[in-house]
């Protein structure tokens, strides 16, 4: 069973990486958008995403 999803599925549908401009889909643990290209992975604070470069985190 998944987890209630805190970013609505549509607005995942026209979000895109304010960095490179790639997709960007919902992290394993939904806390997270992780872009496709870059692997910048922008937090969600209070169902909220936190679409800005500096706060987002590389990962592999």
């Amino acid at each position: 069973m998944w987890p209630a999803m805190a970013v609505n599925p549509e607005l995942l549908k026209i979000l895109v990486c304010p960095l490179c401009k790639a997709p960007i889909n919902l992290t394993e643990n939904g806390q997270g958008l992780k872009c496709s290209q870059c692997r910048r992975v922008y937090p969600i604070r209070d169902d909220i995403p936190v679409m800005l470069i500096s706060e987002a985190k590389i990962e592999d």
